[in-house]
């Protein structure tokens, strides 16, 4: 049997991790969350599996399997399998309203929101914030369904023509407009819930800033550089990743130019690093992964 089983969706995006499991001649599938499972068959196809499904999968397909995956991943743990960035996780990662009550609930700041399920309440929602603000799908991923409004006026004509965002599981985020200092977000990475690295990321106020080179337009990169968060961020990302289960993942944060408040936004748990990560960083982070992968099998293994 197989030691370890990668469930993922997008075509490119795991080429890197591939070639890194080839490399160190790890045993492994690749899997598509594809055709049926039957509930009462526990049987896993290896020890460990690592969820690689993304959120932007919606984008790809109508028929996306975001929450298949869910009850999928469920299934095999309950057969036994260890199962890296489970369940619980991905229903964190398909929540951004989950994500951001987390972050709260850790006394970090987040950006003002309101979360809504029905499109009659946006206008109220939004009248207890200010303007500008953006309206957010609750499941997004790539910069997918978030829109700026600049006045009452603007959002509601938006409603009346029903041009607002759509969210697949019907929610809604109405959010304060964070203008973040110098245009730039910063995305730290964990590892087994532990700080790997982090990047600052330049988007002039863009939302689609993946850094990942599957993600990029030819010839229109994101400036990104390796930064260092300091302690205080560090530490807070990673009480996020303790507190979010997440064995691998990312977390978004910006510095507020108000008042210089770092708001954390965003909790990604498919990570697929950065491209050309030995000329950003200087390693690749694709090689302490592999690291944790084979632990996590040889715990698997007894």
């Amino acid at each position: 049997m197989t030691d370890l089983a990668v469930l993922f969706e997008h075509p490119a995006w795991f080429v890197p991790l591939f070639d890194a499991l080839d490399r160190r001649g790890v045993s492994h599938v690749a899997l598509r969350p594809d055709g049926h499972f039957d509930p009462a068959d526990r049987r896993a196809p290896a020890p460990v599996i690592f969820n690689r499904i993304a959120m932007s999968s919606f984008l790809r397909a109508g028929e996306h399997p975001i929450f298949h995956t869910m009850a999928l991943l469920d299934h095999w743990r309950r057969g036994g399998a260890r199962v890296i960035n489970g369940p619980e996780v991905l229903a964190i990662d398909s929540s951004k309203a989950r994500q951001l009550s987390l972050i709260a609930s850790l006394g970090l700041a987040i950006p003002e929101t309101r979360v809504v399920h029905r499109v009659a309440d946006i206008a109220a929602a939004a009248a207890t914030l200010s303007f500008p603000l953006v309206v957010k799908a609750n499941i997004g991923g790539s910069g997918a369904g978030i829109t700026r409004y600049d006045s009452m006026e603007e959002l509601r004509a938006a409603i009346a023509d029903r041009s607002l965002p759509s969210s697949v599981d019907g929610v809604l985020l109405v959010q304060d407009y964070v203008p973040a200092r110098n245009g730039t977000i910063t995305r730290i990475e964990t590892l087994d819930r532990a700080y790997l690295y982090a990047l600052d990321i330049a988007g002039g106020g863009a939302f689609d800033l993946c850094p990942a080179d599957a993600c990029q337009v030819p010839g229109a990169p994101i400036p990104m550089v390796a930064a260092d968060p300091g302690p205080e961020l560090t530490q807070a990302v990673e009480a996020i990743a303790a507190a979010a289960g997440l064995d691998i993942g990312g977390v978004e944060v910006m510095i507020d130019d108000r008042d210089g408040v770092a708001r954390f936004y965003d909790i990604n748990a498919l990570s697929n690093f950065v491209a050309k990560p030995v000329d950003v960083l200087g390693w690749d982070p694709h090689d302490r992964l592999v690291d944790y992968l084979v632990q996590v099998i040889r715990e698997a293994r007894g």
